[in-house]
């Protein structure tokens, strides 16, 4: 096997790993692919003679792509601050748990709740975050990739840490989400408020990337949110329940095409949070494979 033989059998044994940081880091699955080709493309040009970890080596260069992708999307936003982000979920089939495959998939997943966390962050925040926390990477190495010292990407991290625990709601056990997620469909299905103001959190919050007819991206407050769900299932007949990102979501058709997916978060027997991705655009990269 030739230099460039043994490096691409390595950087496809580390695809998988490369891509969990990638989708941590951006929330974003597309933009994880992306990341992940342009550091092999970076890899490929690199001389490699002197890497002793080479993993690690991927790691830091797919964190370094992910960093400059955060920084120039911020710059993005600040510039259209009327902008609602909502993570990409990874959507599984309810039968996910009899799945091996998937199973690991689900495990390997972070909430969309917690991806929305993130988003608060600053860039060189979410990047010490994801590595020392989610991936137990040594502050010496995450260190240069942010341009700090050892110490100084500590407090990054701690304080990325104080943001995370402070907004991000521990959700109960998968069986007590899915109860209280049917709940909500059967009542929003039925066009039953007081039966949706049961399963709704008085403060729940709604975002939507790509609220239609000019509604607002953002509700806050059972009444509108529940409001706004009766009219939703109204104009759209079918709905289908799913795994989104280890928990419980919601797939809305249109004809027989995808048109939203809702991911909830539960807490206390009742929904405190639905983050939606209707934008057609990012439907259509996202993998419906087994589900329709």
């Amino acid at each position: 096997m030739d230099g460039n033989d043994f490096l691409l059998t390595e950087f496809e044994a580390n695809r998988g790993h490369l891509r969990a940081v990638a989708y941590r880091m951006l929330g974003s699955l597309p933009e994880a692919e992306d990341a992940v080709q342009e550091t092999w493309l970076k890899v490929a040009a690199a001389d490699t003679d002197d890497i002793a970890n080479i993993g690690g080596w991927f790691t830091t260069i797919t964190s370094r792509v992910c960093l400059n992708m955060l920084r120039s999307r911020r710059a993005r936003h600040e510039e259209s601050l009327d902008i609602v982000h909502v993570p990409d979920p990874i959507v599984a089939p309810l039968n996910s748990a009899d799945d091996p495959e998937d199973q690991a998939l689900l495990a390997d997943s972070v909430s969309v709740a917690l991806l929305v966390v993130l988003e608060t962050l600053t860039p060189s925040e979410r990047l010490a975050f994801v590595l020392h926390d989610l991936f137990a990477m040594p502050f010496d190495e995450v260190a240069p990739i942010v341009d700090k010292t050892p110490a100084a990407a500590r407090k990054l991290a701690s304080r990325a840490r104080t943001r995370v625990q402070g907004a991000t709601i521990q959700s109960p056990r998968v069986s007590e989400q899915r109860r209280v997620v049917e709940a909500f469909l059967a009542a929003a299905r039925g066009g039953d408020l007081e039966a949706l103001m049961t399963v709704l959190d008085p403060n729940i919050v709604l975002r939507n990337d790509h609220a239609p007819d000019k509604a607002p991206m953002e509700l806050v407050g059972a009444d509108q949110v529940g409001r706004g769900a009766i009219i939703y299932r109204a104009a759209n007949a079918r709905s289908q329940l799913v795994r989104v990102n280890g928990g419980y979501g919601v797939l809305s058709f249109s004809g027989d095409d995808v048109s939203a997916i809702a991911s909830f978060t539960v807490a206390n027997n009742r929904v405190v949070a639905m983050n939606i991705v209707s934008d057609p655009e990012r439907i259509a990269k996202l993998d419906f494979t087994g589900i329709v």
